[in-house]
């Protein structure tokens, strides 16, 4: 269950609650007894772009031939080859 403290004390005390919402806790912060806010730990997210863990040829990178370029860009099918 969330902690509730009102707005004066969270000032008072901040480092304490963002060490308890370190700790996984969450802080409701009241004004009047009226909840208007809260205090959670972030989720964190590991991105991992690409999933494969593999080795590209350097020749990948190389610029295509110039046929190969020409079909890629419907050169070949314009002309009628």
């Amino acid at each position: 269950m969330p902690t509730t403290v009102n707005v004066q004390d969270a000032k008072t005390r901040l480092s304490e609650l963002l060490k308890s919402v370190e700790a996984g806790e969450s802080v409701i912060i009241a004004r009047a007894g009226k909840p208007i806010a809260e205090l959670r730990p972030l989720q964190r997210v590991d991105l991992v772009y690409g999933g494969y863990d593999v080795e590209v040829d350097e020749r990948f990178f190389a610029p295509l031939p110039e046929a190969e370029l020409a079909a890629w860009e419907g050169a070949a099918s314009e002309s009628g080859a």
